[in-house]
């Protein structure tokens, strides 16, 4: 029987327009001041080419866990991704999307997916799911009180 393998983190609603979130989303210089699960990005953010994701680690606090993946979607402003591909040293493989959709001309709407691939799936999400969806949650609701605090900002 196959398993469900794919975390969606909550849907948060906010109170700033989508391309205003959207430039959150790829400042990475930025990320240590709001986002709490991916606490550091290096990319130059051109397709195919890496995106070096730093996260806590949950096993050994104060440590960084080094995730390289590669950037798969860039659609301005409504769909950022980077996926892990498997390789002969680590099988596992996933795909995150990032979606924003407008609700209105200063509003919209954020989740994210993250869906595991390959062999070693259904054991990742095992193994991680519900750290990577505990995560995936603060980043949801950080991203809604960075992004609007710096609308409000701007009027």
């Amino acid at each position: 029987m196959v398993q469900n393998t794919l975390v969606t983190s909550v849907t948060v609603d906010i109170a700033a327009p989508a391309e205003l979130v959207w430039e959150v989303l790829i400042d990475l210089e930025r990320y240590p001041q709001w986002n709490p699960f991916t606490v550091k990005v290096e990319s130059t953010l051109r397709m195919g080419e890496a995106v070096n994701l730093f996260l806590p680690n949950p096993m050994c606090p104060g440590e960084l866990v080094h995730v390289i993946e590669y950037l798969a979607a860039f659609d301005r402003p409504t769909l950022l991704s980077w996926e892990m591909y498997a390789t002969a040293e680590n099988p596992d493989a996933a795909r995150r999307d990032q979606h924003i959709e407008a609700t209105g001309e200063a509003s919209c709407r954020y989740h994210t997916t993250d869906l595991f691939l390959g062999p070693t799936a259904q054991t990742v999400m095992e193994n991680h799911g519900p750290w990577v969806k505990q995560g995936f949650d603060a980043i949801a609701h950080s991203l809604k009180a960075r992004a609007e605090k710096l609308y409000r900002e701007s009027l």
